[in-house]
């Protein structure tokens, strides 16, 4: 997923690449406890969600918890009437520490509220919840100094509202104003907006209250820009601090223990999603300096660190275990937790048919990893035994426009089946006569300069691939708002009460 850093000749300091990390994380938001940083990403409409990643030196990340299982249980989240919530889940967090409890603050468009969890265990939890009946768009939290607790919201206008002193609730007849009007202004004129001021990322540090935002104008690119004020609500100064070709913006910075700053921003980098890089950040007059001459440089120095993690955003799983999913796999919206299990079959997974879907988007307990890039490949191994007449099953590359090979069960018989929805319907493209129980099906990705392709193939004895059906061209729409998934699906359009059993996911 990352490019490995390469270690000097001292064998002490080392280089990274940017991106860090070539697959979907959108929204970084970054603390630093200590010597350990945490960062929340957003996470739509998969569950368990609102991820919590770990790191020591800003480069190389785990998964170690989610901050919640489900965050509503409407027909929207469970797939119920013929609704949704693909690209509206909880969005953009703000996650913060302060006096030993950790808080994360998120919105979510599918409910209209906000949402602020505690815990004093970011990496096990238990988080008490409290909701706001708003939704505060790409909000951010700030602990001042004084005991007052602030939230900068918003796009366009860029306003403050004031919470109560433990961040349960707004406070009454507390600061609600706009703070930064018309804050994308300092990167064009009013008439070249496109995309207005938002994800807000405030810090307080050395006496100014510093909010970076990003915006796009017109016939540019995502730019990243900071305001700056000594008080919360004064009159703020603002400017552009990185305008860099690739789009790459929108993020807070974070300090190191031995003082120095960088900054986690995202790239929009075509189907595979919107990926992260660190750049380092420096001081002058007070105002913050992104990168190297206003762009972001490929190869840098990392953050010293004498600990390290191996990255785990994706990983391969034999399902051995009997308890729980590992946390890289998250359901598309809420699972059906009677219709799933990893103890009926041990070493397997097994999903059941518990809804009636007429395609994939309406089934439930898709279960899906991120991709990533430039290249990767997974492959699935599944016993079909139990599938039923009508049940559809198998392997996707999945977001709007999306594919997959599997097998079809008609009248008894069971077919192969490669189906592209790339047009907007599912439009099946070859289909092959299948005698046997197990089958072995494989995705290859290729994101390499925005290719966006991914190919199909199917084995019977899991060494011989065949390739079938066509090339789908991927591509990343708002529809889903997130890069395409890894998918292990199956669902009914005739009865329910089939079943599949995953035996392995094996990514390369």
């Amino acid at each position: 997923m990352n490019k490995r850093p390469i270690k000097t000749v001292d064998n002490v300091q080392q280089f990274f690449e940017n991106p860090i990390l070539w697959t979907d994380i959108p929204d970084p938001s970054v603390i630093r406890v200590g010597d350990t940083y945490y960062m929340s990403s957003t996470t739509m409409h998969m569950n368990p969600g609102l991820p919590i990643m770990k790191s020591y030196d800003l480069i190389h990340w785990e998964i170690v918890n989610y901050v919640y299982d489900i965050l509503a249980e409407n027909d929207e989240q469970t797939l119920s009437n013929g609704k949704n919530e693909y690209g509206k889940g909880s969005w953009a967090s703000s996650l913060r520490y302060h006096k030993g409890t950790f808080y994360v603050a998120v919105g979510s468009l599918s409910t209209g509220k906000t949402y602020i969890f505690q815990t004093e265990n970011i990496e096990k939890g238990p988080w008490k919840r409290f909701v706001f009946d708003r939704y505060y768009h790409d909000m951010s939290l700030l602990f001042d100094d004084d005991g007052r607790v602030f939230m900068v919201y918003d796009s366009r206008d860029i306003k403050v509202i004031e919470l109560t002193a433990d961040a349960t609730a707004i406070k009454e007849g507390g600061l609600n104003k706009t703070i930064i009007p018309e804050a994308s202004l300092v990167a064009s004129k009013k008439e070249d907006v496109g995309l207005p001021a938002e994800g807000a990322h405030i810090h307080k540090i050395n006496g100014y209250y510093y909010i970076f935002t990003i915006t796009w104008p017109k016939n540019a690119q995502r730019t990243q820009l900071v305001h700056r004020s000594k008080k919360i609500d004064g009159d703020y100064e603002g400017r552009v601090v990185l305008k860099d070709q690739s789009g790459t913006a929108q993020g807070g910075i974070v300090d190191t223990v031995d003082g120095n700053w960088y900054s986690m921003l995202f790239r929009d980098s075509g189907s595979v999603g919107r990926i992260p890089c660190v750049l380092a950040v420096t001081w002058e007059d007070g105002w913050p300096v992104f990168g190297e001459n206003g762009s972001i440089p490929e190869r840098a120095l990392a953050p010293i660190s004498h600990k390290k993690l191996n990255n785990h955003i994706v990983k391969s799983d034999e399902f051995n275990n009997l308890i729980s999913l590992d946390g890289v796999w998250q359901w598309n919206h809420n699972p059906d937790n009677m219709n799933w299990s990893l103890s009926e079959r041990p070493g397997y997974v097994r999903i059941r048919n518990g809804k009636i879907s007429s395609n994939l988007e309406e089934a439930r307990n898709i279960l899906t990893q991120r991709t990533f890039g430039p290249e990767c490949s997974g492959m699935v191994a599944l016993d079909i035994t139990n599938m039923k007449d009508g049940d559809v099953a198998g392997f996707a590359a999945f977001q709007k426009d999306y594919g997959y090979v599997g097998v079809q069960m008609k009248q008894g018989k069971k077919m192969i089946v490669m189906v592209n929805a790339s047009s907007g319907k599912e439009e099946e493209i070859e289909h092959v006569p299948l005698s046997q129980d197990t089958l072995y099906l494989k995705i290859d990705f290729d994101f390499k300069q925005k290719t966006d392709k991914a190919y199909f193939f199917y084995s019977v004895d899991e060494t011989n691939w065949i390739r079938i059906g066509n090339v789908l061209q991927m591509s990343y729409k708002l529809d889903h708002f997130m890069g395409y998934r890894f998918a292990l699906f199956t669902y009914a359009t005739s009865s329910t009460g089939g079943c599949v059993d995953f035996d392995y996911f094996r990514v390369n």
